[in-house]
């Protein structure tokens, strides 16, 4: 998998699907697998994962694997409050208040911020230069005067800021995480801190970025997307008051100014979403 470009954290997982299904049924046996497949209690997306695991498998063995038809379930991801994340963030130690405070400044994804080096803040602009993965586009962002103050506080003596760049020292990073936050909702009284993970922050602050400027390419751009399709998901978190909201121009970012600095009309949601979609396929 490594020689066809898979990505290391897709390895690991494929890995642990399978591993998962040789306990409850036989490998070498494709039926058997599309039955323990239908007895897990998994999401229709996990089986879904592990039927192109398996598949892969049954490739590199000699055999053929007809996939059952699994399709993922796509849910709007939950979003807390900015009191919330406050919240947890302020019941941490400093090491992973300052990981959390990073993922909210930035809406980096948790793996793009546990692979930061040093060399990758500049404390003298207030900036971090993010390595993309899922074959995004890179970024330099801007962190918030808190989280520089939390970085600078850090011990300097690895290359690494937050461990050593490994799959297996994240995993076990957040799994104290997990821990820690378990506690915090418990001493807290609020059970939602439960729900907010790593990557729940990244949604948070790609949310918050279209409420305030209602520009759903300065959100694209702040998450690395190549393509919109993955960034509209926003527009259905926002609630605006209203069924219309302004297109923009990418250098005049008043309100219903397009690039000559005229007056560009407002455009029906859907309509504009179905525009954005036709787009996409002309470019295919």
């Amino acid at each position: 998998m490594r020689k066809e470009g898979y990505s290391e954290t897709t390895i690991e997982r494929y890995v642990r699907l399978l591993k998962e299904l040789a306990k409850r049924g036989d490998l070498r046996d494709s039926e058997s697998v599309k039955v323990a497949l239908a007895r897990t209690g998994w999401a229709d997306g996990t089986k879904e994962m592990a039927c192109g695991a398996y598949a892969i498998y049954a490739k590199q063995h000699g055999f053929t694997f007809v996939p059952p038809r699994y399709r993922r379930i796509e849910k709007l991801p939950f979003i807390p409050l900015d009191s919330e994340v406050e919240q947890l963030i302020g019941s941490m130690g400093l090491r992973y208040s300052v990981f959390l405070s990073l993922l909210k400044d930035t809406a980096a994804r948790p793996l793009e911020a546990w692979n930061l080096k040093w060399k990758d803040i500049d404390f003298a602009s207030s900036t971090v230069t993010i390595s993309p993965l899922k074959h995004s586009k890179p970024r330099r962002l801007k962190l918030s005067s808190r989280t520089v103050n939390q970085l600078s506080q850090l011990n300097r003596d690895h290359a690494w800021i937050f461990g050593d760049g490994t799959l297996r020292t994240y995993q076990h990073f957040l799994r104290n995480f997990e821990i820690r936050r378990k506690d915090a909702a418990r001493r807290l009284g609020n059970p939602r801190l439960n729900a907010i993970s790593f990557r729940t922050l990244r949604h948070f602050k790609a949310t918050m970025e279209y409420h305030r400027t209602e520009d759903i390419l300065h959100v694209m751009q702040l998450l690395g997307h190549k393509s919109i399709k993955n960034t509209l998901v926003y527009t259905h978190l926002v609630d605006f008051g209203g069924d219309e909201f302004v297109c923009k121009g990418r250098k005049e970012r008043r309100r219903g100014k397009g690039i000559s600095g005229k007056r560009i009309r407002l455009c029906d949601r859907r309509r504009w979403y179905e525009t954005v979609q036709e787009t996409e396929v002309r470019r295919r």
